[in-house]
């Protein structure tokens, strides 16, 4: 049997006022060429199917298009998944629609964790594999908070929770495992060793890793994971993976190669893992440096364009003096080539900062808790007191993302 893992497609980001529709489409349209190919008959799609609750009417095309090409392949199964990024509510509306074309979609956690668990069966009714289908497990779905707690008890105990969730759905997993079928389990979490590009979103307040590779219940022969976006096994567990995100989402991971986890089993065994890389189909480029060495770089990238969508580039450009309009010049020599510049940085070297040149930070390179922390920092708020500010807003972040999620 042939499984397919994919996950983080975020469709529907919109990246620097740009649309990555055609970046997707291209990328999805390959991935059911190689599912035709490979004839492969499980597919699972592990969370942050969408890059916003409610995302654009095109994204939502991309995703039905999408699943209506891939219920006329070889594929027999279609399992999704919800992902921080997702609206439970969104994905869940067509889901009993979904079930009579095999497509099973587990939008959030819900009160009887038998709803995440899926018989998947063959023609002839009898069971094929099982898959414990875990979602992004929300703060509210897992029930874990005291009243009172500080912020570190509370991630503490999260910790905790997460791992007893997926404990209790391997518990109701035991009477598949006695089976000669592969018994697999979802997640969408920031899981111990895993290595992101650049710095990963926190999706839980106070603690960066949310379970361990050894926490995993030893009872799924295969653990698909979605959130981080670099494709990687878990440690030395090549049982445990995260598929990573289909195309470059920022240009921390322009030197990322994306790819899929196809997967065959004989039975219980894994028999074949292979990482199937996915097409580039438009490159990230950063290019830093003087200005001469820029538009060096600017024409080597123009005349080795072999690509089907022109480049996105951001330039850096260090300099120790004060140049007008150097962004308009830049763009200007630029104009004509196979490459769009979406931004313009000036990074002062050593030596103009010795000279009373002040050092810009752009506010693309900060996320909003960078921000927070600058301005706590402006109050005069101490290393210790900033912890409890910080789980504070990660909470109210979070909140505001549910509810702009369940809208």
């Amino acid at each position: 049997m042939k499984i397919l893992h994919t996950s983080d497609w975020h469709l529907g980001q919109n990246f620097m006022n740009n649309t990555r529709e055609e970046e997707h489409q291209m990328a999805l349209d390959w991935m059911i060429d190689l599912i035709k190919q490979e004839e492969v008959e499980v597919f699972i799609l592990a969370g942050d199917v969408f890059d916003i609750g409610n995302p654009p009417s095109y994204a939502r095309r991309l995703y039905y298009d999408f699943l209506r090409k891939l219920i006329k392949t070889s594929c027999r199964h279609i399992i999704i998944t919800g992902g921080n990024h997702d609206s439970p509510s969104m994905l869940n509306a067509p889901a009993e629609l979904l079930k009579i074309f095999n497509i099973h979609v587990i939008g959030a956690a819900t009160v009887d964790l038998n709803d995440e668990i899926l018989e998947l069966k063959n023609e002839q009714g009898t069971i094929e594999m099982a898959v414990a289908a875990v979602p992004f497990l929300r703060e509210r779905d897992l029930r874990y908070s005291v009243a009172g707690e500080s912020g570190s008890e509370q991630a503490k105990h999260l910790r905790r929770a997460i791992t007893e969730h997926f404990a209790e759905v391997a518990k109701l997993m035991k009477p598949y495992a006695k089976k000669e079928i592969p018994v697999l389990a979802t997640g969408h979490l920031y899981a111990a060793g895993a290595t992101a590009s650049a710095k990963q979103d926190n999706i839980y307040i106070g603690n960066m890793e949310n379970i361990g590779a050894s926490e995993f219940p030893s009872i799924f022969d295969y653990v698909a994971l979605g959130h981080i976006h670099r494709p990687q096994n878990l440690g030395k567990q090549r049982h445990i993976r995260y598929s990573g995100s289909i195309i470059p989402l920022s240009f921390s991971e322009r030197q990322d190669q994306k790819s899929v986890v196809l997967l065959t089993f004989e039975g219980k065994k894994i028999t074949d893992t292979q990482i199937v890389e996915v097409p580039v189909y438009r490159q990230l480029k950063s290019i830093q440096g003087d200005l001469k060495k820029i538009k060096e770089a600017l024409r080597k990238l123009d005349q080795e364009f072999e690509g089907s969508l022109p480049h996105w580039v951001e330039v850096v450009v260090e300099s120790d003096e004060i140049t007008p309009r150097i962004d308009i010049d830049i763009r200007d020599f630029a104009k004509e080539m196979n490459l769009e510049i979406l931004r313009v940085k000036i990074r002062r070297n050593q030596k103009g900062l010795d000279a009373g040149l002040e050092e810009t930070v752009e506010l693309d390179d900060l996320d909003e808790l960078d921000v927070f922390k600058k301005k706590c920092e402006t109050y005069g708020v101490s290393e210790e007191e900033m912890k409890g500010y910080v789980d504070t807003f990660l909470e109210l972040r979070d909140w505001m993302t549910e509810r702009e999620n369940e809208d």
